[in-house]
């Protein structure tokens, strides 16, 4: 991890704009905690931006993301970034419990709510797949005024469509 935190100062350091990492739950990779692992990124940096590639959104929950990266916004100074995908890998689906025949339906609606909740701090919200929402506050927001997040694809060209939509890059 020391020799991975290196890399990302030595690519802030050189220039480089953005730096991204995956999340994995597998023996084979060490960023099963990517919000973790761009928070010590971010006390070792300066100007990078600070981004997954991709957040599983499909296997987590949108309002503790939120919140996970607004944290992160706010330690960075406003670099942070989502990457938000279905993830090309589905180790983390039986890992946390999750019916992998819900694949599509789960990404779409955890992806409407962490759009709304990108909006909104006290959103109104019901779905399938988590208990409602009734105006509780989302805390903390993000430094940045809109925390950017992008939909990671791949697949069919319905998926870039569904990234375009929305408005999402």
């Amino acid at each position: 991890m020391k020799q991975f935190l290196d890399e990302v100062v030595t690519a802030d350091r050189s220039g480089v704009d953005t730096f991204g990492i995956g999340e994995h739950h597998h023996s084979n990779f060490l960023d099963s905690s990517p919000v973790v692992i761009l928070a010590a990124a971010a006390d070792k940096t300066e100007r990078i931006r600070l981004r997954t590639a991709v957040t599983v959104l499909s296997a987590d929950d949108p309002v503790r993301l939120l919140e996970q990266f607004s944290t992160l916004d706010l330690v960075s100074g406003g670099r942070a970034e989502m990457v938000l995908g279905r993830g090309s890998f589905t180790e983390a689906f039986p890992l946390f419990g999750i019916n992998l025949g819900n694949y599509d339906a789960l990404f779409e609606e955890k992806l409407g709510l962490i759009l709304q909740l990108r909006q909104d701090p006290h959103p109104h919200w019901s779905g399938r797949f988590r208990p409602a929402l009734t105006g509780q506050g989302v805390y903390p927001r993000p430094v940045q005024e809109q925390l950017p997040m992008w939909i990671g694809v791949g697949g069919t060209p319905s998926f870039f469509v569904r990234a375009g939509l929305l408005g999402c890059p």
